[in-house]
């Protein structure tokens, strides 16, 4: 442990351990996967936020497309990024392999979850008003209509984090970040797998 915060890498361990929830004497894991949720959402408030702002931009039959999967790719890799390098910070200076205060790996882990499993992927990315408008109303179909969705990729990826099967355990003695967030990514493509599975049974 640190003998002081005399070099402390502050912004680092505020996101590694999702601003404050790492800390929850209990189930702090369970807490940064319900953060991981939140994260999940983020792109299609981000993708209804342009469309909102370039609407005045429209002139004629032009329209101005915001596709959401662009976010979603770029929220999963930069969520898994971030992840890796705050982590590694947090364990570095905590002096601990894999510490129960990072969570961060949960919240990056369900966000793939969710993202990855869900039907919030276009299908095409033709420019016209009706698939533009489909898109966008994914994010609110999401938060609200599919709550069933939402609670079995929950479900799905503490049970995946829990039980860790293979890679997952494996992927704990990577180095560094890598072995702290690689069993949740791989808790997340198996909750993912799973949620497809449910769609196709008809969720």
């Amino acid at each position: 442990m640190p003998s002081s915060d005399r070099g402390k890498p502050r912004v680092a361990i505020a996101i590694a351990t999702a601003f404050g929830l790492g800390y929850l004497p209990k189930a702090p894991g369970t807490f940064g996967s319900l953060a991981g949720i939140a994260a999940a959402t983020f792109p299609f408030w981000l993708a209804a936020l342009i469309r909102s702002i370039s609407h005045s931009a429209e002139v004629g039959d032009t329209l101005v497309y915001v596709d959401p999967n662009v976010f979603v790719l770029s929220s999963i890799v930069l969520a898994a990024l971030v992840g890796l390098w705050t982590s590694n910070e947090a364990a570095h200076f905590w002096g601990i392999k894999d510490p129960q205060k990072v969570v961060i790996d949960e919240v990056s882990g369900q966000q793939i979850a969710l993202l990855m499993g869900g039907h919030f992927f276009a299908h095409s990315t033709q420019p016209d008003r009706a698939r533009m408008m489909h898109s966008l109303a994914n994010f609110s179909f999401f938060l609200s209509s599919n709550w069933k969705y939402l609670l079995v990729g929950f479900i799905l990826f503490r049970v995946f984090d829990i039980w860790k099967p293979f890679p997952a355990r494996q992927a704990e003695s990577l180095p560094g970040g890598l072995g702290i967030m690689a069993d949740d990514w791989v808790a997340g493509i198996y909750a993912a797998l799973g949620l497809w599975i449910a769609r196709a049974l008809g969720l």
